[in-house]
């Protein structure tokens, strides 16, 4: 008997196999549980109205019962979600963590600790947070965002003590970055002992073996989200020859095992139509998809490149295209930067989310690389308190004009004052190339460009009714993962 872990339901302690691996102990009442799940898993049209109808009745946050009934409406109308769900044959293990863990622990739960919490710390903690366990990987990808830290290591001590914090603080919802997070090696044991906790993963998806395949349906609180750029051609030319076989690979192994997963796609000027084509969009939900995280691409990390950017008018087009695949496709889509009006604007600075890097500086965002506080010397609580956190509540929203929520590419000067202001340092050599020179004379033509467009669309009730039309599912899939901000892999 190696240590104790609570899922919520009790006890559930590790014990060390017969192959030295440790396994979690499922609690009886879990068990019992996931029998019920499995027996309605087998006939969704049953299940998935059963489950929303016990969130809508046990859930004290009014602000989520609207969200419930959107759900609920998508489901009861649109006969393709229902035809992919049933032929996923999920997990009823996976399906225990997302509705008890994600949905009513994180969210349900966690906003009323949360708010409790807010009483004492005098702001309210994040949704999740955003960790990198190690910044170690096994490729070497072109234009990566987090190419330039250096490769450093969380101590397994400091990941296991932040986790514990986080869930002190009504926080239940953990997505995972790198570097790779299939290299950190405790990856295992992190999800064994933290049960109660819903990990997603941003991943490259070649270390996904039977093998790591096996655990993680054993475990079933973690879904990847699996990076791409494109079909092969364009995969392989950012990640390498074979990558993206690999990745098909991968995608079958979590398919075959009844695991949720789903892809990040880094969007640039010379991709953005292939990536948000009915084709390559289509050929995502027939390898299992069932989310999609799309990450304009910043010029930041490894080699950035200002002509990798999406104009203002593909930005324009992009958040029209998300809004119709919403309407047309099973298969939820999250655009972050377009998404600024269902979220309030910007979720970073700890309105939402923070980023806690390899080396323990806690940054606003994932893009964001300047930070006043290292989780090693720091409670999560205390680096909460960051002044650099404070600067961006004090400016959030960023504009009124939700649409130009970032202070990264719609707002680059408020970026350069925050880190003046709060005495931010860069978290890695030439992260501060961002705030001067060339690449923040285009961060400004850009976003005087943008900012113009934008205002249009609002004067021509383009953001108001793409607001209405797009699918109120997709808009609070949005909000409560928003962001699961982080970055592609």
């Amino acid at each position: 008997m190696l240590s104790g872990v609570n899922n919520g339901s009790g006890a559930e302690p590790l014990r060390e196999g017969d192959d030295g691996t440790l396994q979690v102990q499922i609690s009886w009442s879990d068990r019992i549980l996931e029998t019920m799940i499995g027996s309605i898993t087998r006939d969704p049209g049953r299940a998935v109205p059963a489950i929303l109808s016990l969130l809508g009745k046990i859930n004290a946050v009014e602000a989520y019962r609207p969200v419930i009934a959107a759900v609920r409406r998508r489901w009861d109308e649109d006969e393709k979600w229902r035809e992919v769900v049933a032929r996923l044959h999920l997990s009823p293990r996976m399906v225990r963590h997302l509705v008890m863990t994600w949905a009513l622990k994180g969210f349900v739960q966690g906003q009323k600790k949360r708010q409790e919490v807010a009483e004492r710390l005098g702001f309210r903690p994040p949704s999740f947070i955003l960790l990198d366990p190690t910044e170690a990987c096994n490729l070497r990808c072109r234009g990566c965002w987090a190419g330039r830290y250096e490769p450093h290591t969380l101590p397994w001590e400091v990941v296991d003590r932040v986790l514990t914090e986080a869930k002190e603080l009504g926080i239940h919802w953990v997505v995972l970055s790198g570097g790779e997070p299939f290299a950190y090696r405790y990856l295992r044991q992190m999800l064994a002992r933290h049960q109660d906790i819903m990990f997603m993963a941003y991943t490259n998806g070649t270390l996904i073996s039977d093998e790591v395949a096996d655990w993680l349906a054993d475990l079933g609180n973690l879904t990847p989200a699996i990076s791409l750029e494109g079909f092969q051609e364009e995969t392989d030319a950012r990640r390498g020859a074979g990558v993206y076989e690999q990745i098909m690979a991968a995608m079958d192994r979590l398919r075959e095992r009844g695991l949720v997963f789903g892809a990040s796609l880094t969007v640039t000027s010379r991709n953005v139509y292939q990536l948000f084509s009915d084709r390559f969009i289509d050929h995502l939900i027939d390898k299992g998809v069932l989310y999609l995280w799309s990450f304009h691409y910043i010029p930041i990390g490894r080699d950035p490149d200002l002509s990798l950017m999406i104009s203002p008018e593909q930005r324009a087009w992009l958040r029209e295209r998300v809004n119709e695949l919403r309407m047309t496709r099973p298969i939820f889509i999250a655009d972050f930067w377009n998404d600024g009006p269902y979220v309030g604007g910007c979720i970073a600075g700890g309105r939402h989310y923070v980023h806690i890097n390899a080396n323990g500086d806690v940054e606003p965002c994932a893009f964001f690389h300047f930070s006043t506080e290292n989780i090693k010397e720091k409670s999560l609580a205390e680096a909460l308190k960051s002044p650099l956190f404070a600067a961006f509540r004090a400016r959030q929203p960023f504009h009124r004009n939700l649409l130009a929520p970032c202070p990264i590419i719609d707002h680059p000067q408020m970026l350069r004052d925050m880190v003046r202001e709060a005495g931010a340092r860069p978290t890695h050599e030439g992260a501060d190339e961002i705030m001067r020179d060339e690449i923040a004379r285009a961060l400004d033509r850009r976003a005087a460009e943008w900012l113009a467009l934008a205002e249009e669309l609002e004067k021509t009730g383009a953001a108001g009714s793409a607001k209405a039309a797009a699918s109120e599912v997709a808009a609070s899939a949005s909000a409560s993962a928003s962001a699961s901000a982080g970055r592609t892999v």
